[in-house]
This record gives structure tokens, C-alpha cells and sequence, in this order.
């Protein structure tokens, strides 16, 4: 059985971690990185397109992680891919090796570099669980059977607790549940009275992790980019005045990701780190927030 899922179905204090596949043909880079978080994380998210910004096929980038050594969660969203493109891709998935699904919609086309491509967006998250449901059960979109054999993926799903509509949020999330969601990981958390609020009225007895999103703040200017550019996040700005005042801010961007980190692990079952291009600080965050190193049967190798 994969690390990651073992560990999520047996009640572990979960860790994953976000890397970007390469824009162009050489992998070394992700491969780095993800390599420097062996032994600290669960698995490896691999992005598939992430603010719709060419990159590597998330499908590739995991597979080359699994040849390294490295569990992914490889990423599929439905921007780019009909319903005949993501059932081979998720086929393809599990013939590789790579169990770990994150089922997402996409973001839209215009916000990345190819504004004027076409999105497709046959399937949203919801649908896309679904199908990967039906394809576990070897069942195709259509219910045919599948002669050569069902998948066996483990998928999970994005959820936001920081959404300005609370009865959407709930509405969403029960029908990810109920679509076939095994494990939910976080947009970046800035606001844990939120967090407590979500996991205490709505993923109440759910009886599946929640990965809360511990973002790397690295200056107050990145603060304050995120504040206008990222919908639904607000950095509080007792957090901006930390970084502006601090003769290192990127390492009390640290301390304070570690700070997260402890608030989380009062509320959920794990930590989905994000440090965009800083991955190599994520083993160090995580000895900041007194998270250990994985047992060796939890260990990514």
C-alpha cells in the first residue's frame, strides 16, 4: 500500500508538500527539490497547471518523482482535458504506479500565459470524482466495463474554508464527500478561527484528513501581493508588520509558517506546505514547528 494513503487511513499527522513541474524538458530541479523533502513528507504534490501556467505534464513529473523515490499526488485538473483525456490519463496514472489523485477543476485560462487558449472544462472536481469512482469500480465514463482491469486511486479533493460563502463551502464539501473525496488538502490558511469554525461545524465526523495549506511567506511585499492577488486569503497585517520589522524576513517568514503549522495540528490531521520556489526550506520549517522526521514506515523511501 503507498505510504500516503496508509498513513491517512491509519490516523497519521499528515505532511505534504507542493512542487511545481519544470517549464521546459529537464526535471532536475523538481527532482532536487522533491528529493530534499524525503523522510519529512507523506508525499509530494506534483501541480498540473497551476494558475493555468505551462508546465511539465503533471503526469510526467510524477511518474519521474516515483523513479526517484518520491510518492507524488499528482495533480489532474479539467481546464485542459475532455472526458476521454482525463480517463486516460487517470488509466495511465495507475499503470505508472502513481495511486494519489488531487481532483481539481482548474483555474481559468485567462488568468495564466496562453490567455487566449480554450479551456474545455467537460468535468468540474465534483464529476471528475466521480468518474474516478466509476473508473476504481473498472467502469468507464459511461459505464461500460473495462476489460483490462479496474484503477486503484486514492483521490482527494481541494477545499477552501477561508470561502466567503459558509453554506456554499458546506454544500461543496458534502457533495465532494459523497462523490468519493478520501482526503481534502487546503488553499492557504491565513485565518484559523476559520479553520476551527469549519472543522467544528462542517468536517465533523467526516472520518477523513483535512490538510491545512501553510503558506511561505517571504517578505512583506510577497504579503501584500498575495493580499491583492490571491482571491478569498487575507494576510492579517499583525503578520505583514512581523516581516516589514524583522532584519531577516524570510526567516521569520519561516517562523511564523512554523507558528501555522502548531495551530493546525490542534484542528486537522496534517499540513499541506506550500513555499513556492524555497521547497528546500520546508525540512526546516517543519523542525521549527517540533514536526519529526517520518518513522521509517512512514517514510517516502
Amino acid at each position: 500500500m503507498p505510504i500516503f494513503r496508509e498513513a491517512a487511513q491509519t490516523g497519521h499527522f499528515l505532511v505534504t508538500a507542493e512542487v511545481m513541474p519544470p517549464k521546459g524538458g529537464d526535471p532536475s530541479h523538481m527532482i532536487q527539490m522533491a528529493q530534499l523533502l524525503k523522510g519529512r513528507v507523506h508525499a509530494v504534490n506534483i501541480t498540473d497547471g497551476s494558475r493555468a501556467v505551462l508546465r511539465m505534464s503533471s503526469l510526467a513529473a510524477s511518474a519521474i518523482l516515483l523513479q526517484h523515490g518520491v510518492e507524488p499526488i499528482c495533480q489532474i485538473a479539467c481546464r485542459d482535458r475532455n472526458v476521454i483525456g482525463l480517463q486516460a490519463d487517470l488509466m495511465g496514472a495507475h499503470a505508472l504506479g502513481i495511486r494519489n489523485i488531487l481532483a481539481l477543476t482548474g483555474d481559468p485560462v485567462k488568468a495564466g500565459d496562453h490567455p487566449e487558449a480554450r479551456g474545455v472544462f467537460e468535468l468540474e472536481s465534483v464529476r471528475l470524482l466521480q468518474l474516478i469512482h466509476k473508473l476504481n469500480a473498472g467502469m468507464d465514463f459511461n459505464e461500460k466495463p473495462m476489460p483490462d482491469g479496474a484503477t486503484d486511486l486514492f483521490v482527494g479533493a481541494a477545499v477552501d474554508p477561508q470561502c466567503g460563502s459558509w453554506s456554499g463551502l458546506q454544500r461543496r464539501f458534502e457533495r465532494k464527500l459523497a462523490a468519493g473525496a478520501q482526503f481534502f488538502q487546503s488553499q492557504l490558511i491565513s485565518d484559523f478561527d476559520r479553520l476551527e469554525k469549519f472543522m467544528t461545524q462542517i468536517a465533523a465526523g467526516c472520518n477523513k484528513p483535512i490538510l491545512a495549506g501553510i503558506f511561505l511567506l517571504k517578505s512583506a511585499k510577497n504579503a501584500q501581493f498575495i493580499n491583492r492577488c490571491v482571491p478569498g486569503v487575507h494576510i492579517p497585517d499583525s503578520i505583514i508588520d512581523r516581516l516589514e520589522r524583522a532584519s531577516d524576513p524570510l526567516y521569520e517568514g519561516m517562523v511564523i509558517a512554523a507558528e501555522q503549522i502548531q495551530l493546525a495540528r490542534q484542528l486537522c490531521q496534517g499540513v499541506h506546505m506550500m513555499a513556492v520556489k524555497r521547497e528546500d526550506l520546508i525540512p526546516q520549517i517543519l523542525d521549527l514547528a517540533g514536526v519529526k522526521p517520518l518513522d521509517k514506515e512512514e517514510s517516502l523511501v
